[in-house]
């Protein structure tokens, strides 16, 4: 063979491999995703449409909306070579889509010379429910007794499940809990810092597909004021608790400094972390009767004090005092006020060493001020079990008890939870007319 047939033939050979190289060398289709893929939606659910070929990019786009014999185009778009990606919201407004199932179907082509250019072809199908209707609420308890600080229980059924239920007030969320029977039980606070006129509960709940009902309830609520206290700071206070404090305090020497910190910015972490314990909680109670309180105790301290700060005569500061202080001997036992498990048994700023326990349906007990722990994490605790001995460390000038009530993070008044006759009638009786005690 001639040397110019043999050149020819290898200048063939290497043209057919590498033609069949770029022929063969995309053919994997685009990859398509939904979000979201199933399930039911509403014309508040953002749809958002993903596409991926990293090849030789996306080619065609087709989107069509298919419910029983109706087909309605939504997209048919072109892409510019090189278009890798693409991100997009479907938009259902005016296609007249009725409630029940329905279908979407994507179909992308990709910029590839396969199957004789035509390109690699990729189609899915996503299964998905309109659904317009809000879920309906029915409220199964009826009175509903408020004071200004103070806590109060909701029942209520759904007619369908929900992502979001429970009770707002203002701006604060207080979630509800499905008990056992079926139906839901919220507890509430009439917040300490609003206005009566401002506290107006209301019910809501969100469906699976983002629709919202709201609804209002009868109810009561009474104003209550509080008391306004003057505490002098004065500087062995202040030296007793700076090397306490200090390691909690970023950059600050002085003693006023370090206690205006902790005072302030410690105070807003501690309460942060409150409301983060707040979620732990069972969904459903697990308190029997009334809570104890600190036995053989005298109350030095009130829920909702409002404090003025004086050093050297002058107003340095002021915070609420969202507890009771209760002092009787220098470490003092300290008893669990109810049945529960312990969320939390460490330090914890101006608490010092604490105690959280959960009693169910976001209700929690704080014990603050502690010398000694006798309980951990995740301890189970019966009403009247020792915990612990009371102390003076955290944000305390002498051996005493804080005790503090919250529910879902807010604190409440803990005076209403000691009250065996308050319990009963705005808290056990509703529970045991729906069947639960």
């Amino acid at each position: 063979m001639k040397p110019i047939k043999k050149l020819l033939l290898l200048l063939i050979l290497i043209g057919l491999v590498a033609g069949g190289i770029f022929y063969f060398r995309d053919t994997k289709a685009p990859q398509i995703s939904l979000t979201p893929g199933s399930g039911p939606i509403s014309s508040k659910t953002p749809l958002t449409l993903a596409l991926e070929d990293e090849m030789t990019g996306l080619r065609d786009l087709t989107v069509t909306l298919i419910q029983q014999d109706r087909r309605i185009d939504l997209v048919t778009q072109s892409f510019p070579p090189e278009t890798r990606n693409h991100q997009l919201e479907l938009d259902l407004t005016g296609k007249k889509v009725k409630d029940g199932p329905f279908q979407i179907e994507v179909t992308a082509i990709d910029q590839s010379i396969y199957h004789l250019a035509e390109g690699n072809r990729s189609q899915q199908t996503f299964q998905l429910t309109y659904d317009t209707r809000a879920p309906i609420i029915s409220i199964l308890s009826k009175a509903h007794n408020f004071t200004k600080g103070g806590s109060g229980l909701v029942l209520y059924q759904l007619s369908e499940e929900t992502t979001k239920h429970g009770l707002i007030v203002g701006d604060r969320f207080f979630p509800g809990y499905q008990q056992e029977a079926g139906y839901y039980a919220c507890l509430l606070a009439f917040p300490y810092d609003i206005k009566e006129a401002d506290f107006i509960p209301r019910i809501v709940a969100v469906d699976l597909a983002g629709n919202e009902r709201q609804a209002g309830i009868y109810y009561r609520a009474k104003n209550k004021n509080f008391r306004k206290r003057k505490i002098n700071l004065s500087e062995n206070f202040l030296q007793m608790k700076t090397p306490e404090f200090e390691a909690l305090v970023p950059e600050v020497v002085e003693p006023l400094d370090i206690f205006l910190y902790v005072n302030g910015e410690v105070r807003k972490q501690n309460r942060a972390k409150m409301a983060d314990l707040g979620k732990q909680t069972s969904a459903t109670p697990l308190w029997e009767g009334a809570f104890k309180r600190h036995t053989n105790s005298s109350t030095v301290a009130y829920f909702a004090d409002y404090r003025d700060y004086y050093y050297a005569g002058k107003k340095v500061d002021q915070a609420v005092h969202l507890g009771y202080d209760l002092a009787s001997v220098a470490q003092a036992e300290i008893l669990a006020a109810n049945t529960g498990n312990v969320l939390f048994a460490d330090y914890l700023g101006i608490y010092g060493l604490c105690v959280v326990i959960d009693h169910g349906l976001g209700l929690q007990t704080l014990y603050a001020h502690m010398s000694q722990l006798d309980v951990q994490a995740g301890d189970q605790v019966s009403k009247g079990q020792p915990i612990g001995r009371s102390g003076s460390t955290g944000m305390a000038g002498g051996d005493h008890l804080h005790f503090g009530t919250f529910v879902s993070g807010m604190p409440v008044e803990p005076k209403e939870w000691w009250d065996g006759h308050w319990l009963k009638d705005n808290v056990s009786d509703k529970l045991a007319s729906v069947g639960q005690n």
